[in-house]
């Protein structure tokens, strides 16, 4: 009996740990999704606080409003799946000291009795008497042995009672620290939902201020429309002469000399297709704007420039790391881009504009994670303008990169 009850001990206390270990692992995890969630509502309000509230920047002042509004979003989603996870392991953590007090209860009282009765048989006479009253001399042994190690086995015993009840102490701590934990928690989402209504107050005037000024806003889409169709064609000029195609003259107004050809590297290119899903970022920041079409958020029915890539909101002054190994093809300026620069992965290749400083130049060797410079602030935006390229096809760059 008092085996199987140290055995049962043991086995609720494996239980314990591994419940425990499951949890700590998810709440790392969400933790680390709220700190980077955070991060990047700290990277936008510093970047909508840089942009003035003029109508030339209100249209990219809602763009970021609406960003950090949907990481809001985001991160009160978070706090609620927090809090349901911390209501649930409390309510685990509950039944499982229930269960164990109540084993618990039942081993002390055990051996309370047993202690009792060796209290009340602690004369040596009658232990002697015991031992004399053998059937036989193998009995007198077995007694013998029996008296002499029952000290023993009840201190052995009476120690993993105590340890136990240590146990049993601790959970009831943790119990107590989880019921804080979703108590802050909850104060804290109380406080999100407040600052993401204030945020969504702020989305609507930019665009009822827009509005306004109709023909302003208008000519502000019709430039930012050169400055995508000219980074468009140079992209294609610069793409189509790497694949050893006739370059055209067009791009940057500027005509062209074709270099001499170069084999594509189609290894490198076999290597960067078997990494599509699990590319690292080459910056750390918010998303701002994804690939794809998109639509006007003043005027629901115009359509936006077509986007090949995604921007990235960073810090001021952040490196930019190239995604893959690579050879630098080109750099080049961009009216609304400032410096770009492509790399070539065989017939894939990598772009990244809005940069201010680069350090590398062409025809150097790049490799994955390597940092090719830092990023540039325009008009009080730091963002990064990333794409990636299969030969002459623009792809979704959120689909080459690991998720986070």
């Amino acid at each position: 009996m008092r085996r199987f009850a140290g055995i049962l001990i043991s086995i609720i206390l494996a239980f314990l740990a591994g419940t425990l270990s499951a949890y700590s692992q998810d709440t790392k995890a969400q933790e680390s999704k709220r700190a980077r969630l955070q991060k990047e509502i700290a990277i936008l309000d510093g970047q909508i606080k840089a942009i003035t509230t003029k109508s030339a920047n209100a249209l990219n002042q809602l763009t970021l409003i609406r960003k950090k509004v949907d990481a809001r979003k985001e991160l009160v989603a978070e706090s609620d799946r927090d809090i349901a996870g911390l209501n649930s392991a409390i309510s685990a953590k509950e039944k499982d000291i229930k269960v164990m007090q109540a084993k618990l209860d039942t081993l002390s009282d055990y051996y309370e009795r047993l202690v009792r009765s060796a209290y009340k048989n602690r004369n040596a006479k009658v232990w002697y008497m015991y031992i004399l009253a053998s059937d036989n001399v193998g009995q007198a042994f077995r007694r013998y042995g029996y008296l002499r190690d029952l000290s023993k086995q009840m201190n052995i015993q009476a120690e993993k009672i105590i340890a136990t009840k240590d146990t049993l102490e601790k959970e009831r701590s943790a119990l107590a620290q989880l019921k804080k934990d979703a108590e802050a928690l909850r104060s804290e989402r109380l406080a999100d939902m407040g600052k993401l209504q204030a945020e969504q107050n702020d989305s609507q005037k930019l665009v009822n201020q827009l509005k306004k000024d109709k023909k302003k806003y208008q000519q502000d889409l019709s430039k930012k429309q050169k400055e995508v169709d000219a980074l468009n064609r140079e992209i294609q000029r610069i793409i189509n002469q790497a694949l050893n195609e006739k370059s055209s003259s067009k791009g940057s107004g500027k005509t062209t000399t074709k270099e001499p050809a170069k084999p594509i590297d189609y290894t490198l290119a076999k290597k960067f297709e078997s990494n599509k899903g699990k590319l690292p970022w080459p910056a750390e920041g918010a998303v701002v704007e994804h690939y794809g079409q998109r639509y006007d958020p003043v005027y629901p029915n115009l359509k936006l420039p077509f986007n090949n890539g995604i921007s990235i909101a960073m810090g001021q002054g952040s490196s930019i790391k190239a995604v893959f190994d690579g050879e630098v093809k080109q750099i080049v300026v961009m009216p609304g881009y400032n410096k770009c620069v492509l790399v070539q992965h065989g017939n894939y290749f990598s772009f990244y504009c809005k940069m201010g400083n680069v350090t590398v130049k062409k025809g150097d060797k790049v490799s994955t994670g390597q940092s090719i410079g830092t990023v540039d602030t325009i008009g009080g935006e730091t963002q990064l303008h990333f794409q990636i390229w299969s030969g002459k096809t623009p792809q979704n760059p959120e689909t080459w990169l690991r998720p986070r």
